[in-house]
This record gives C-alpha cells, sequence and structure tokens, in this order.
C-alpha cells in the first residue's frame, strides 16, 4: 500500500510542476484535453484486444494523467480536485454493491448484480434520472447499441430465452430484403440499422462483446488482405491488373497459414 500511495502522490506532483512550469501544460484545458482522452482509451482498446500487458499497463499510465490533470485544473478553478474524484466514486462503489457492503444477498448471480446497479442508479438525483440518460450520446454507434440494451435489460426489458432474439433477427432480414427490392435507399438504411441493432442484441444475450466481435474480424481481414497484396507484389503484379479468382486463391492461402479458427 505504501508503494503505491508514493507514486500516486508522486503523480501529483509532477502533475503540480507541470502544470506551473510547462508552457504546453498550462495551456491544456477540459476542451483541449477531451480529444486527446478518447485517442488514449482507443490505445488501451487495441493493446487489450492484443493481449498485451505490457502496453495495457503504459497506456492505463496515460490515463491515469488525463484523470489527474482534469482534476488539477478544476482545483485550480475551485470545483474540485483529486481527493473529491476519489471520494465521490468509493461513495458510489459502496452504494451501489449493497451486496458486498451491506446484508443485500444475490446468491452470487452477476446478472442479479446488474439488475441492482441499474436499479440504484434510477434511485439516484432524486429518483429523476431515466433509464437511458447515462449512456453518452458520442459513444459509437455499435457500442451505444450494447449499452442502450444492457441498460433496458437492467430494468427486465429484455427477451425470456436467448434463443428468442433470433426470430427478431429473421424478421428483420426479411424486412430489409423488402426494401432491397424496391430500392429505396433512406428505408434501406433504416432497416440495415434495425438488423445491426438485432444482431448487437443477439451478442450480447450470447455474452459477446459485439465491438470486440467486430474488431477481431476487422483485424483478421486486414492480416488476410495484406498476405493477399504482399503476395501479388512479390510476384511482380498488381491487384488492379488480378482476376478475382486469382485473389480468392491467394485469400484461401492465407487463411490456411493462420494460427487461429477461420470463420470467414
Amino acid at each position: 500500500m505504501k508503494r503505491k500511495v508514493k507514486a500516486f502522490k508522486e503523480l501529483l506532483g509532477i502533475m503540480d510542476e507541470l502544470r506551473e512550469k510547462c508552457p504546453w501544460d498550462r495551456e491544456q484545458t477540459f476542451e483541449t484535453l477531451r480529444k486527446l482522452t478518447i485517442e488514449e482509451t482507443y490505445e488501451l482498446g487495441d493493446a487489450i484486444l492484443k493481449s498485451d500487458l505490457p502496453e495495457i499497463k503504459k497506456e492505463l499510465g496515460d490515463l491515469m494523467l488525463h484523470i489527474v490533470f482534469y482534476a488539477k485544473i478544476a482545483s485550480e478553478n475551485g470545483a474540485f480536485d483529486i481527493a473529491d474524484v476519489l471520494e465521490s466514486i468509493n461513495k458510489k462503489l459502496i452504494y451501489r454493491h449493497p451486496h458486498v457492503f451491506s446484508d443485500i444477498d444475490v446468491h452470487g448471480s452477476s446478472k442479479k448484480v446488474e439488475q441492482n446497479w441499474e436499479a440504484l442508479k434510477l434511485k439516484e438525483k432524486d429518483g429523476n434520472k431515466r433509464v437511458l440518460e447515462g449512456v453518452p450520446v458520442t459513444l459509437p454507434a455499435l457500442v451505444k447499441a450494447n449499452r442502450i440494451q444492457e441498460k433496458a435489460s437492467g430494468v427486465g426489458f429484455d427477451w425470456d430465452k436467448p434463443e428468442q432474439v433470433w426470430e427478431k433477427v429473421q424478421e428483420e432480414i426479411q424486412e430489409l430484403s423488402q426494401e432491397i427490392n424496391r430500392l429505396e435507399k433512406d428505408n434501406m438504411e433504416a432497416e440495415f440499422g434495425d438488423l445491426f441493432f438485432a444482431l448487437v442484441n443477439a451478442a450480447r444475450l450470447y455474452d459477446i462483446d459485439p465491438e470486440a466481435a467486430l474488431e477481431r474480424t476487422n483485424l483478421k481481414f486486414i492480416k488476410r488482405f495484406n498476405y493477399l497484396e504482399n503476395k501479388t507484389l512479390m510476384k511482380g503484379k498488381n491487384l488492379h491488373h488480378m482476376s478475382l479468382a486469382e485473389m480468392d486463391k491467394i485469400w484461401e492461402e492465407a487463411k490456411k497459414n493462420e494460427d487461429y479458427p477461420k470463420s470467414i
């Protein structure tokens, strides 16, 4: 514990020095840091997807710096300081975990914990908080869809059984197909959105992170396509001058050279 406290105190001291003596750090505001914080969060996400523990440690440090930076700026304005931030999250965690810090029994169920969490959140702000109020507007659409559905599920608005969601997926596919036949672009876009939303719902019900799943496929496609392009260049050819059949042959070769399950 002493080592942790010492390290945190050192970071706070460094932040004080930077804010006073570094021209760049002195100029920063909540607004200028915001886009950098978003970038750092994505970099942490990349490291997590790669299971790169040294990089995860580095990116967590970068995010910790941002938290301390925001608190420092706020303290200069007399709004709050890092102690207020920590006391606030401590109080929230204790309040939202009555099964740990009081006598509420959830029978070891993580699902029950989630439901209690959402119910307690609704009691905050004098009971005026709405279920979907805490979903950030600026979240990427796929992440937002998943979070919306998690929150709705937290108050009981969910399928009785996971397999029921596939009927909805099939329904959305049929509706999309109808709009594609009509070639109504606006309606096609709306139905694509409904289908994506239903698929995100399915992923959630089967405990799959849709963002991680899609990114896994993105990275897999990039790896295979880079193999295709590199193999083509090694043959002195250009992708623009190759037939689809030629490209497919190398694509299948790329799939065989992978060391993880092949799904596309």
